[in-house]
């Protein structure tokens, strides 16, 4: 295998990369949290979320930098996917558990991970509507925004830092959305390059306000 030639498309796996050590560093600190055996949970869900998260960018940076036989590189993009859209799913509940009751996020826990599948399966057998799967992920943002805005109005510690990452989260996908996007900061970067730095931020802030959360 040789790598890309593509200038952007190198500094795409690097950042994915960061993206990846990012969430899986994020998993190993709220698994070290000292957080109560009530709220374990919780901090499992978040961590398989993240973790998801982690593994799809990991995945992300072996296309993006190398190049593969197209039934490899396609097979990974499968994979990717299937993470992400788990990842969505637990994202979900996570925040109603956050924002309702530990009981209500178990009860929605089996109906968002079929939801999350159902979303990957019809994009696997209809490649050409892969947009249901976006709508799916900005409602899910969308909703878990208005969440935590709330929960920060309450006075919840970690909401603020919450609220941040997931505007954060919107502002990459809005990003990463627009194609033509390349700019030159030593390196070139395109859109997807762009969106995993914001990523990237928007993911400490929201590791940050799960931790201030679970030492509360």
């Amino acid at each position: 295998m040789k790598l890309v030639e593509d200038p952007a498309e190198q500094t795409t796996a690097v950042t994915d990369i960061i993206l990846s050590l990012v969430a899986f560093g994020g998993v190993l600190l709220l698994q070290w949290s000292p957080v109560t055996a009530g709220r374990l949970w919780r901090i499992h869900i978040w961590s398989t979320a993240i973790g998801l998260m982690g593994l799809a960018a990991a995945l992300g940076a072996v296309p993006h930098g190398l190049l593969l036989k197209t039934i490899i590189h396609n097979r990974i993009w499968q994979v990717l996917n299937l993470a992400l859209a788990l990842a969505v799913s637990l994202f979900v509940v996570g925040v109603i558990n956050d924002l309702f009751s530990y009981e209500l996020a178990r009860k929605a826990l089996p109906f968002m991970l079929v939801a999350g599948l159902g979303f990957y399966l019809t994009t696997l057998i209809f490649p050409g509507i892969f947009f249901l799967f976006i709508v799916y992920e900005g409602l899910a943002l969308l909703f878990s925004l208005g969440a935590y805005l709330f929960l920060s109005a309450t006075g919840e510690p970690g909401a603020g830092f919450m609220a941040s990452g997931v505007l954060l989260s919107i502002v990459a996908a809005g990003l990463q959305a627009r194609k033509s996007i390349l700019i030159t900061l030593i390196w070139k970067f395109d859109h997807n390059g762009i969106y995993h730095i914001v990523q990237t931020f928007g993911l400490l802030f929201l590791i940050a306000g799960l931790w201030i959360s679970s030492v509360h």
